[in-house]
């Protein structure tokens, strides 16, 4: 189906990329992380660059950049997601994307509030911060990166203030968005759940 939508919105951890990657996968649409290009942003960033400047050059090439998932890139791509400017410089990549032919899926902050408003299924994946917390952890523990749960869970705690309190595009649920917690349910089980919606969305 041609121009069709899946908006899927969510804190960090709470599994909205792996069931945006699963249901992208099912259905064959394209899919975008719309949270790789504020990374590749904050790399850039962190590097010296302008946010501004580095949104306003971010190519395809930068979203597969080294360290894009390292902590310290996390929190400045907090920061710079709260910059009025850099956000405005990505809303029209983001919403080219989500037109293409053949379907698409798009997951980050605002996607079913500001980038995509009218898509066809909008979703808010969410879970508790604990539970979040500990998938971060095991996530780092399991890359080598030495950590402990209290620092990840105060990153999270920290990250989620400054996306649901910023000016520009807080992090909230779509009013007609339908919420999926993860909090207890097994991924196979909320990827199942999402993709039945999403055939119950395309039958009409």
């Amino acid at each position: 189906m041609d121009g069709f939508t899946v908006a899927i919105d969510g804190p960090a951890a709470s599994g909205k990329g792996t069931i945006s990657r699963a249901v992208a996968a099912h259905f064959g649409f394209a899919h975008l992380d719309t949270g790789l290009l504020y990374r590749a942003v904050a790399v850039k960033s962190l590097e010296g660059v302008g946010p501004l400047q580095a949104a306003l050059a971010l190519i395809a090439s930068d979203l597969h950049a080294e360290g894009l998932r390292m902590p310290a890139v996390a929190q400045e791509a907090s920061r710079v997601a709260a910059m009025p400017d850099v956000r405005a410089a990505l809303v029209d990549f983001q919403r080219s994307f989500a037109l293409r032919a053949g379907g698409a899926v798009l997951d980050g902050r605002d996607i079913g509030t500001v980038i995509c408003p009218a898509a066809q299924v909008k979703l808010f994946v969410t879970a508790s911060a604990e539970v979040r917390a500990q998938r971060r952890f095991a996530e780092l523990s399991g890359t080598g990166h030495a950590t402990n749960f209290e620092e990840v869970l105060a990153d999270v705690q920290a990250r989620d203030a400054r996306d649901m309190g910023r000016a520009d595009a807080p992090l909230r649920p779509a009013e007609d968005a339908v919420e999926v917690d993860t909090t207890e349910m097994a991924i196979d089980d909320a990827v199942a759940a999402v993709v039945a919606l999403i055939e119950s969305k395309r039958r009409g």
